[in-house]
């Protein structure tokens, strides 16, 4: 298992959202990302999480919303990685994984298109 910081591994998560296309990114509104540990539950079978309601689901939206998460987790990504380059790449596909989820496409159609 890999052996990265907190402060280490935000850094790694920083540098793949400055990766993506902006086309990607740019739509993102009122989202924040947020790096942890764990999941609540303690789990290392999941690597990233979207909190927040899928912009296909959304009616009134607005001024004084809470902003939706997209969280990864240190712990179980570093589990599954045997290098930095697998590292990276298993960040860069959980982003796109849970930023999918922000635009609404669910873990079926994910996994149709090869981010599952």
């Amino acid at each position: 298992m890999l052996q990265l910081d907190a402060s280490e591994f935000e850094r790694l998560v920083v540098d793949e959202l400055d990766l993506l296309p902006d086309d990607m990114v740019d739509g993102l509104d009122n989202v924040i990302f947020v790096v942890e540990d764990r999941p609540e539950d303690g789990t290392l079978d999941i690597l990233g999480l979207y909190d927040g309601v899928a912009l296909t689901e959304r009616g009134q939206y607005g001024f004084g919303e809470m902003p939706d998460r997209i969280v990864v987790y240190r712990e179980p990504l570093l589990a599954i990685c045997e290098d930095m380059d697998e590292l990276r790449d298993q960040i860069h596909v959980t982003l796109v994984h849970e930023i999918a989820h922000f635009y609404g496409i669910d873990d079926d159609r994910l996994h149709e298109l090869g981010w599952g």
